[in-house]
């Protein structure tokens, strides 16, 4: 069994945030589709979500649902649901694109180990935008035209948010802004 334990999501009592191992399922985003157990939670009106984290599932209750009467069905059907993870999938690229992990992973590595390695050279590098699973950044400092920034840019903040996050399509440097 995969262990899980729930964490309180800030400001949003209707989600509950079950921590896993890191990877456990192979993508990232909102589920399109589930396996039977949590599938009949969201089809019988107990969910109305669930998201996918590098390190964690975010379950969502519908309006009028509370985790103190639906805490221990979720628990049950997600330890279920994870013990057949080949039955989840992303939902599809018709619906919008969940991007929040994605920004979230960005900013963790720029205010982290990619940021620190161009704040050591005397530059900085800024998240503008994450959307449609395409990373923007400006480049400024010494990083704003050095050759160098654009390998840091791939090598640094590219490959390592594709390892858990298969939905990115691309890091740029908006030139308008670097």
């Amino acid at each position: 069994m995969i262990p899980i334990h729930p964490q309180p999501v800030a400001g949003h009592a209707e989600q509950l945030r079950w921590v896993t191992p890191d990877g456990v399922l192979p993508f990232t985003g909102v589920a399109g589709d589930l396996p039977a157990p949590l599938a009949a939670l969201r089809d019988d009106g107990t969910l109305a979500q669930v998201r996918v984290e590098p390190a964690a599932i975010v379950t969502t209750l519908h309006p009028g649902r509370q985790w103190s009467h639906d805490g221990a069905r979720v628990r049950t059907a997600l330890h279920a649901a994870l013990a057949a993870p080949t039955g989840w999938s992303p939902a599809g690229i018709c619906g919008e694109p969940d991007d929040g992990p994605l920004r979230d992973a960005a900013q963790g590595l720029l205010d982290g180990p990619v940021g620190d390695l161009a704040r050591s050279h005397g530059g900085h590098i800024e998240l503008v935008d994450v959307r449609d699973g395409t990373v923007t950044v400006k480049l400024a400092g010494a990083c704003h035209g050095c050759p160098a920034a654009r390998r840091t840019l791939r090598q640094g903040l590219d490959d390592q948010l594709r390892r858990n996050h298969p939905q990115l399509r691309a890091v740029t440097a908006d030139p308008s802004r670097d």
